[in-house]
């Protein structure tokens, strides 16, 4: 045994919480996200409605939201398989109320007006900041060809702002890639003057 195995601590497994988000493309043109969140604890625990075994579940959560191209939300099932306390499985169906949102800047809000504190689940809610991201990876690339094959049948076209340009370092109006792939958005020194 190795000095720093000797004064590692040992550790004891408590709990495990995986988010799995899945993008499809439907048939009909239209996207789904499904999101899952699983919370799974390592040793058994007394809950106030119950004791939930070593491995056992606290939750099972799923929501399915299907997109358009325009990312708008045209319909959202949530399902709560299974909680700690009987009450939660009530309010799943309050995230129909997210038809009509678009995917963008200002979702997050939007979703906290309709569906957050006691207008809905803590982790449904939650569940659906990782679903917008699978979303917008799950349909740039198309979206990235429709651009592509505009430029070649529209003389003239020319692409709009993208969308993630000012919304990270990276992607930053006075930075490297957007310099290289969008030279028309580029702004130098504009991140100098936060």
């Amino acid at each position: 045994m190795t000095d720093d195995e000797a004064t590692t601590p040992v550790r004891q497994l408590l709990h495990t919480r995986t988010v799995t988000c899945t993008g499809y493309l439907r048939s009909d043109g239209l996207f789904d996200i499904e999101g899952r969140l699983l919370d799974i604890k390592g040793r058994e625990t007394e809950m106030p409605f119950g004791t939930i075994e070593a491995g056992g579940a606290l939750h099972q959560m799923v929501i399915v939201m299907t997109v358009d191209a325009n990312l708008v939300i045209q319909q959202v099932e949530a399902r709560s398989e299974i909680t700690p306390a009987p009450m939660c499985k009530q309010i799943s169906h309050a995230y129909a109320a997210l038809k009509g949102l678009k995917i963008g800047a200002g979702f997050k809000q939007r979703v906290a007006e309709r569906v957050g504190g006691e207008r809905g689940c803590t982790h449904l809610t939650e569940l659906l900041g990782p679903m917008a991201t699978t979303l917008i990876q799950t349909t740039a690339p198309l979206l990235r060809e429709q651009l592509r094959l505009r430029e070649t049948r529209e003389p003239g076209f020319k692409r709009p702002k993208h969308w993630v340009i000012g919304t990270c370092h990276t992607y930053r109006t006075d930075g490297e890639a957007v310099r290289t792939l969008w030279p028309d958005h580029y702004e130098p020194g504009t991140s100098e003057k936060d």
